[in-house]
């Protein structure tokens, strides 16, 4: 029996579609339970502050909870780790940071690549640090704390959340463009006790975790590490005002098991891209700090891996190696 042209047609065009409509039935129909957002930093700090607005905004618009689970350990790795071998259907996905660029080279025994294993999803945040100071060190600006620093080498601590953290890296790139002697000490939860009752001096912070302390009174500011001043710090200068050409920034974003479908990547991309742009949200991020990072999924990997390449340097350099 031979079919008119146009029926023809029409019955390729459908079995054409047929192996698009699965895909666009399980996009439609993501997230069908709670999902999980892997912290690697513990509550409190930056990156469990801005991963808890992002998730409430995905839990407004998707109609399903975004749950922040915490699980910091081995510099970020156990978080990192446990998404690599969730399973690729967007239900796990990864808070990912700087940290995770920089571990690929602190870290050559990993049994997995995070380049190869995490697929990105979205970009989020960029957002400076701040060198601050306990308020004993008689130094109240970058060039008193190099004179003091370099008059007591080996005598001032330099806190982290770790090895390979922004702060570390930070620290370590200010120890190396400025000459200076720190001792880095890194911890596992949080390093705001001690560095609030003075056992370890200064620190390389994220903004977002820094302002409390800072507008208090607390800890005293000395210099954000960006390029240019901060807006919620508008009488910070920056450190490269000081030593020249320094820069370090941290930057947050999203990331799943490789093989998640498109789809889906495609649909948190989207949402959390609109979020970047709703005012109320990008007032609270601003607010705390950060400059909104938007871009696609592409776009995001590309990002990493430059990151990754950046940070090697200094990594090498410094000598740093995993706890």
């Amino acid at each position: 029996m031979k079919l008119p042209r146009r029926k023809f047609l029409h019955l390729v065009a459908c079995a054409t579609a047929l192996p698009a409509l699965p895909r666009i039935a399980r996009a439609q129909a993501y997230p069908a339970r709670p999902v999980r957002i892997i912290v690697g930093f513990p509550a409190g700090t930056s990156s469990d502050i801005t991963a808890r607005l992002i998730g409430q905004w995905l839990s407004e618009q998707l109609g399903q909870q975004f749950i922040v689970e915490n699980r910091p350990g081995a510099g970020t790795n156990i978080a990192a780790d446990s998404v690599v071998h969730a399973s690729p259907d967007g239900y796990s996905l990864l808070w990912v940071t700087q940290t995770n660029a920089i571990n690929a080279t602190v870290y050559s025994t990993l049994d997995f690549n995070f380049i190869r294993d995490i697929q990105p999803v979205a970009s989020i945040l960029r957002v400076a640090a701040v060198m601050m100071v306990h308020p004993s060190l008689p130094a109240n600006t970058v060039p008193e704390f190099i004179a003091y620093a370099k008059a007591n080498p080996g005598k001032i601590n330099m806190s982290s959340p770790g090895i390979g953290s922004v702060n570390h890296v930070a620290g370590e790139l200010f120890k190396m463009m400025a000459g200076v002697d720190l001792v880095h000490v890194p911890y596992r939860g949080s390093q705001f006790p001690d560095l609030l009752s003075g056992q370890v001096q200064v620190t390389f912070n994220p903004l977002p975790s820094s302002l409390e302390f800072i507008r208090a009174g607390k800890l005293r500011a000395l210099a954000v590490t960006s390029a240019r001043p901060q807006q919620v710090l508008p009488d910070i200068p920056t450190v490269a005002e000081f030593v020249s050409g320094y820069e370090a920034t941290a930057w947050f974003g999203i990331g799943a098991p490789k093989n998640t479908p498109t789809e889906i990547v495609d649909k948190l991309n989207r949402e959390i891209n609109t979020g970047l742009t709703d005012p109320k949200l990008k007032a609270r991020l601003v607010d705390l700090g950060g400059e909104p990072f938007s871009g696609s999924p592409e776009d995001f990997a590309q990002f990493i891996a430059a990151e990754t390449e950046k940070w090697a340097k200094v990594v090498k350099f410094a000598g740093i190696k995993p706890e």
